[in-house]
């Protein structure tokens, strides 16, 4: 008999001042039961960073078509498409040939293996951005998870708050490469 996921609901405030985004968003997330809780609170704070009311999470794990979390217009194609972990570079490829832009958010104490042998094979996607989350950090992350979660986050100067059953943490995602108009 396969497992089920898991259901887990979080009721996030966020405040991105970088953005001038303000809002709450009540999130259903489905666990597959091959992901981990860091990987899922990763998934959310890639939810957090780019939140917006028409951004949604993709099938997960499950579904090789589809990233963690997405944004489509209106007309169904892909404006922002977020990949958590360590995606290969044919999906990072593809995935820049199908969206306007594509996020990645790393973890792990592997990142810049990861990143140092596939860098120089994604450096020609020109709508790529990728970013890491220090594995210290991640694992704090993972401790906030809980099957019915209250988030507030609060976004300034690229640091990121997250503060949730009595905990507080800081969060600095360490940039790898952005586009070049980006960067100014």
């Amino acid at each position: 008999m396969a497992l089920k996921s898991t259901i887990f609901k979080a009721d996030l405030q966020i405040a991105d001042m970088d953005r001038q985004y303000y809002d709450g968003h009540m999130l259903t997330i489905a666990r597959h039961p091959s992901e981990t809780d860091e990987r899922m609170m990763v998934r959310i704070l890639a939810f957090v960073l780019n939140a917006s009311e028409a951004l949604t999470f993709g099938k997960g794990i499950s579904a090789d078509d589809e990233p963690d979390v997405w944004l489509k217009d209106l007309t169904g194609a892909i404006d922002l498409w977020i990949e958590v972990g360590q995606p290969d570079e044919k999906r990072i490829l593809k995935a820049c040939g199908r969206s306007n832009q594509v996020i990645i958010y790393s973890y792990s104490s592997m990142s810049n293996i990861w990143w140092n042998q596939i860098a120089n094979k994604v450096d020609r996607a020109k709508n790529l951005s990728v970013f890491n989350l220090p594995a210290a950090t991640s694992q704090a992350l993972a401790k906030l998870a809980q099957r019915n979660m209250q988030l507030q986050c609060t976004i300034q100067d690229a640091q990121v708050w997250i503060n949730g059953d009595g905990e507080s943490l800081l969060i600095d995602l360490q940039t790898l490469k952005v586009p070049a108009d980006a960067a100014k």
